[in-house]
């Protein structure tokens, strides 16, 4: 991408077919826009959807963020909308049923993993009282933040050194394909870091949700 747009904006953005001006990613593809305008980074404390999306995060690991978009409703049905009790009970038959299911992504380590993670997410929240409690404790203040998220900035936070030693506590608990970028992507995505870049019109409206949050409290 060059430093600027055709239409004289900066490296990063762009304009929407409504004339809003945005984060460059969703390409203007109508169910990746709804996903960037409603869900990306904006604060998550619901263990479902927590679960859900480090999962997820996990099997796009070399694939795009919109592959997985696009099949997660299936994702939902086949691994039990990623309800840590029941998938976590999964045998041997729900395995090979799931190498069969041509509507998720096909990979037997990342489907092992999933199963495995909902048995460990079960005792992270034993000992945490929630995902939550676990992941929000991880929040970067603000001396970790760049001063300005701009696409050069952005363009240097693949992992952090947050995400990194996240994910190696996770893997010390038995957590599988949560390496630091996985991490990161997560921590974006849940609102843990607000990384729509300057002048985008989400912006404002996550910081705001972000101000307006309640951090879930850890178990005593």
């Amino acid at each position: 991408m060059s430093a600027n747009t055709p239409e004289g904006l900066p490296e990063g953005l762009i304009k929407g077919p409504d004339g809003i001006i945005r984060c460059w990613w969703h390409g203007n593809k109508d169910d990746y826009l709804l996903y960037h305008d409603t869900e990306w980074g904006f604060p998550v404390t619901d263990d479902r959807r927590l679960f859900e999306k480090i999962c997820l995060e996990g099997f796009q690991s070399g694939l795009s963020w919109l592959t997985i978009l696009r099949k997660r409703e299936n994702f939902r049905a086949a691994f039990a909308n990623f309800e840590v009790t029941k998938l976590a009970a999964f045998d041997e038959g729900d395995v090979q049923r799931l190498l069969n299911d041509a509507g998720i992504v096909r990979h037997q380590g990342k489907i092992r993993s999933t199963i495995n993670n909902a048995a460990r997410a079960i005792e992270m929240k034993d000992e945490f009282g929630s995902l939550a409690a676990y992941f929000w404790a991880q929040e970067p203040g603000i001396k970790d933040r760049p001063k300005k998220i701009n696409h050069a900035a952005l363009s240097e936070l693949g992992k952090t050194d947050i995400s990194t030693r996240v994910s190696k506590d996770l893997k010390k608990r038995g957590w599988s394909f949560v390496g630091p970028t996985t991490v990161y992507a997560f921590m974006q995505a849940m609102g843990l870091v607000n990384d729509h870049l300057e002048g985008c019109v989400c912006r404002a409206k996550v910081e705001q949700a972000r101000a307006n949050f309640t951090r879930p409290e850890t178990k005593k």
